[in-house]
């Protein structure tokens, strides 16, 4: 349904903008490439080992990735300013969010312990094994594991920077300021209770998982970028508060849209091509929103083999409130693949598959046609219908 709503709007006489606009990703890259490079000459400057330290962090953000967050406040800017609007003195800002978004992967790395992202070894993994090939003192995991938080904390510091050399004028900094500290707020929150979760299942719920949906992912990913590049629009026009209400809603349905999706592509997605291991959610009892759908739709057989461990004890994690000698529910990481796989089979058979997928084409088509009555330029209309639709079904 979501691609016949995407084709009338073609009908309706609206620009097919690409649905990967190369151009604003080329910009972007680009400009992180210049600003790193600056950063990495201060910092050997110091010390080699702090250059090398740079290197790997600036390597870590020009990884890949589909720079979704620079791409959606690019067309929340230009859905106000219009096609004509140089991009220049916004570029920086743009590519902020980037850094940004590296901070949030490589915690969340760490915090979770994967071994991959994009297809390469994890920071904290990158750093472990230099310690081992470098045969010194100490942990090599910890010297991992913390050499990566502070990755985290250095893209953090340089997102800062970036933002500061937008060319902008004092009160829209103000305004994007205020934007961009709600969604670093709004991003931590939701890591946090993404993080909670996987430690009181059994007090959680389908609605507390797509709360966690709605900070982890929709804010940072889709709704606070598209109202970040409104602001960097400047001065409220006319319909500003229309547009404001249109990017709210867009926002929040494609960003709680993307999670699900990204909670499917976590039990189902081939890891050749989403570059992190399948299965992950499972390994580590993390209740998604599928997960916790597939727990309400399972028969008694099912729901035990859901809740089982390889220990034998029975996990709580079904909302039952089943409780565990001194009070914490097993840990589900020593899963085997096979029983992973056995799980991955009972979620589908359940029907929970089905009704996250239902449920992402609910959220796309609401975002589309909240989009498509909008007082935004075509052209971002165009783009954002677009992207309503290859955010939301992709394979990675």
């Amino acid at each position: 349904m979501a691609n016949d709503i995407l084709v009338g709007s073609r009908r309706g006489g609206i620009p097919c903008q690409p649905s990967t606009p190369d151009a604003v990703v080329t910009a972007v890259e680009g400009t992180l490439a210049e600003f790193l490079s600056s950063q990495i000459a201060t910092l050997d400057a110091v010390d080699p080992a702090l250059g090398r330290f740079a290197r790997t962090s600036r390597d870590l953000v020009l990884a890949g990735g589909k720079r979704l967050r620079p791409t959606f406040a690019h067309w929340g800017w230009r859905g106000v300013v219009g096609v004509r609007e140089p991009i220049d003195p916004v570029l920086p800002a743009l590519a902020a969010l980037e850094l940004m978004h590296t901070f949030a992967l490589v915690h969340d790395d760490v915090m979770d312990g994967s071994a991959t992202r994009r297809g390469r070894p994890t920071a904290h993994r990158l750093f472990a094994a230099e310690h081992r090939q470098g045969g010194r003192v100490g942990d090599p995991d910890h010297f991992g594991a913390t050499s990566a938080i502070l990755v985290g904390d250095l893209c953090l510091v340089w997102a800062d920077q970036l933002l500061a050399q937008a060319a902008l004028t004092t009160a829209t900094v103000f305004a994007v300021r205020a934007c961009y500290d709600r969604m670093r707020v709004e991003a931590v929150a939701g890591q946090y209770l993404d993080v909670l979760g996987e430690t009181q299942p059994q007090e959680w719920s389908l609605d507390r998982a797509l709360v966690v949906a709605r900070h982890k992912t929709a804010s940072y990913t889709v709704q606070r970028p598209l109202l970040f590049g409104l602001a960097l629009a400047g001065p409220a026009r006319p319909g500003t508060t229309a547009v404001t209400e249109a990017y709210q809603q867009y926002g929040l349905a494609i960003g709680e849209a993307f999670q699900l999706c990204d909670d499917l592509l976590g039990v189902y997605g081939d890891p050749a091509v989403t570059g992190k291991p399948a299965g992950d959610d499972l390994r580590t009892g993390k209740p998604t929103a599928l997960l916790m759908l597939a727990r309400q739709l399972a028969t008694p057989a099912q729901l035990a083999e859901l809740a089982h461990t390889p220990a034998g004890a029975v996990n709580p994690a079904d909302g039952s409130g089943g409780s565990h000698p001194g009070g914490a529910a097993p840990a589900a990481h020593h899963l085997t693949d096979q029983q992973i796989a056995r799980q991955a089979e009972i979620i589908a058979e359940t029907g929970a598959v089905a009704r996250v997928e239902a449920m992402i084409r609910q959220r796309v088509n609401h975002a589309v046609r909240t989009i498509r009555d909008a007082p935004v330029h075509d052209d971002a209309r165009a783009a954002l219908t677009e992207l309503a639709i290859t955010a939301t079904h992709r394979p990675a």
